[in-house]
Parts: structure tokens; C-alpha cells; sequence
């Protein structure tokens, strides 16, 4: 991307982009952008006319149209399609709930981990996000939810891309979404998910953010996660698992460890007993996935082997949860819509 935009910047740095504003004009364009959520400089009304339109070429809303969208029929789950500046397209997923309004967010256009089971990962990698394109998303969430006066309460990226990939991006659209002035979501409503960076969770059990950390596990077999997560040639299990109880005992809190169940691969009892013993007595929670398919090689294990290993895992002391499939019916697994607006 050329230049930064506003949504690309934290707030000492909009201070210093405007240092020849009075102060106060900071904080009005960053609660107009935040806690008002504005669309466009024009919809910041305490702002004049004539620095509305010099900051519209000096320092522009970051651009993210919605080209395609696709809805529940209960309406429970938008998908949307961003496209950016450049012309790249990228990913946001809605889930509403009865006291919970969530978006999952993309870091990055593509992905290079190249798991076989995400259309992500298939279609290639091919930028990061900057910070603004990332905040973007969550706020045409925000602005959906409001007009049906509600608010967004959760912020998860577990969307297209490698969040920890992109990490100094995604840690400051954290910080501008956490702002207190600003848009102000808890710390404690972020969810940072990795495939396994172990880099980047080490930098994150260094940070001062109550975020949430999520590890897309799935196994914890090194044979079988190389395949599943190719990532796990360069850090495996062993090394993956250190770093998470490492994260937890400096934060005091505990990792989510996502499992996506996939019919004849690892959803055995066998592989269930093997993760409860390597997770039993640490700072952890699994949450067991059904498979949203999104290849024709691959199948949703069946909902009795779920429970199945769901049992399993509480017998050996761990914490799980089945999670609720949600957006099957409008293919909100990740990188599908943008696969469906690919070119032949």
C-alpha cells in the first residue's frame, strides 16, 4: 500500500500527522471514526467543511468496499467480500448470537500456510493487510450491528491469513479498536488465532494485552499435523506446546486449542487419548469444530465420533467444548466467497 490512512494509525500518531491542527482536532476525528463508527470525514459533522475535505486527500478513510455479501437465511451469519485499494478481496464473516454480535477479521490477502483443508490456503498468498484495511472490516460490522441497536462485542481473526505472519499489523488494529477514547472493545473481547507461529506467541506472552489466544491444534500427532498444518515442519508440536504454556503462565490465561474434525483422519479415540495426555493439567480449553468442507477430499466427522472424542478428552481432564456450526449454508468457511469470485 502507498500511503497510511487514518484508519492506519494510533492515536499519538494522528497527533503527530496533525501537528499543525489544534489539539482537540485529534480527538474529534477519532471519536468521529471510532465511537461513531463514520463512514466518510463527511459524516463527522463537528469537523468544518474545508479540513473535511483536505483530510479526505491528506489522510483518507481506508478504502474497503463490499462487492458481494451472502446471509443465513436466519440471518445469524453475513459473510462479505472487502475489496481494497488495490483491487485484492478479502474476507469478514458476522455471527450474530443472542448477547453476542462477533466479526471474524483477515490479516492478510491469501495465506501461505497452505493447510489442505482451508480454501485460504489453496488459493495462495498474496499481501498483508496494513492495520487500517484490517479495522476496516470490523467497523462495517459495527456499523451493521448498530442499526439494530446493537454493538459489537467480539473481534476474532481467525479469518483469511496468518495473523502472527502479519503480526505488527494485527497488533495495531488491536490497539486502535482497544483504545479507551476511541472505539474501546475490551482487550479480553480480542481473539488472536495462529497456526502455530511459535514466534509470535512468544512476542505475545510479552505483550501488556489481555487478548485471547487461539491455536488451530487439531492433532498432536507431528506426522500427521505436517500434513494437516505444514507449518508444524518448523515448529512442532513439542515446540508448540512449550510456547503455549509458556504463554500461559506468564498471562494467566488459558490457550483455546481448536480441533477441526475431519471423518477418518483424526477423530479416532486414539487420537483423542493422545491430546487429552499432552493437555491434561495445563491452562487450556479445546473447542472441537465441525468441518465447514470446503474440500471434496475431505468430510465433517460424523456428530457421534465428535462426541465421542468429546468424552474422551473431559475423561482425561480436559476442558472442551463442541463448537456451533454456523454459515454452512452460505460456504462462510475461510476463502470461500473469494474463491467463488475468482476468475475461471
Amino acid at each position: 500500500m502507498s500511503r497510511p490512512g487514518l484508519h492506519d494509525l494510533e492515536f499519538e500518531a494522528l497527533r503527530t500527522a496533525l501537528s499543525d491542527l489544534p489539539g482537540f482536532r485529534a480527538k474529534q476525528i477519532w471519536a468521529g471514526a471510532y465511537r461513531q463508527a463514520a463512514a466518510s470525514y463527511e459524516e463527522i459533522t463537528t469537523l468544518p467543511i474545508d479540513l473535511r475535505k483536505r483530510l479526505e486527500t491528506d489522510l483518507p478513510f481506508t478504502v474497503s468496499d463490499i462487492i458481494d455479501e451472502t446471509s443465513s437465511t436466519d440471518g445469524s451469519t453475513i459473510k462479505r467480500l472487502h475489496r481494497l485499494e488495490d483491487g485484492e478481496t478479502v474476507e469478514s464473516v458476522l455471527m450474530l448470537y443472542p448477547k453476542r454480535a462477533t466479526v471474524c477479521v483477515s490479516s492478510q490477502v491469501g495465506c501461505a500456510i497452505g493447510c489442505p483443508f482451508c480454501a485460504t490456503g489453496r488459493g495462495g498468498f498474496a499481501r498483508d493487510l496494513t492495520p487500517g484495511e484490517i479495522v476496516a472490516q470490523a467497523l462495517h460490522a459495527a456499523r451493521h450491528v448498530r442499526t439494530n441497536d446493537r454493538t459489537l462485542t467480539n473481534i476474532v481473526f481467525m479469518g483469511m491469513g496468518e495473523p502472527f505472519l502479519n503480526y505488527d499489523a494485527v497488533l495495531a488494529s488491536v490497539r486502535i479498536l482497544n483504545d479507551p477514547q476511541g472505539f474501546a472493545l475490551g482487550a479480553r473481547s480480542f481473539t488472536l488465532s495462529t497456526a502455530g507461529v511459535v514466534p509470535g506467541i512468544d512476542r505475545l506472552a510479552s505483550e501488556k494485552l489481555q487478548v485471547n489466544l487461539a491455536v488451530s491444534l487439531h492433532t498432536v500427532d507431528d506426522d500427521l499435523r505436517n500434513r494437516l498444518v505444514p507449518i508444524n515442519r518448523r515448529y512442532g508440536v513439542d515446540e508448540l506446546l512449550r510456547a503455549c504454556h509458556l504463554y500461559a503462565d506468564r498471562t494467566h490465561r488459558r490457550v483455546s486449542f481448536e480441533v477441526a474434525l475431519l471423518d477418518g483422519v483424526n477423530d479416532s479415540l486414539q487420537h483423542a487419548k493422545a491430546m487429552a495426555g499432552r493437555l491434561s493439567g495445563t491452562l487450556s480449553h479445546v473447542n472441537l469444530i465441525p468441518y465447514n468442507a470446503t474440500s471434496k477430499d475431505l468430510r465433517a466427522s460424523p456428530s457421534d465420533r465428535i462426541q465421542a472424542f468429546a468424552s474422551a478428552l473431559e475423561g482425561g481432564g480436559v476442558p472442551v467444548s463442541i463448537r456451533r456450526s454456523m454459515g454452512k449454508e452460505i460456504e462462510a468457511g475461510c476463502g470461500q466467497l473469494r474463491a467463488r469470485q475468482a476468475p475461471d
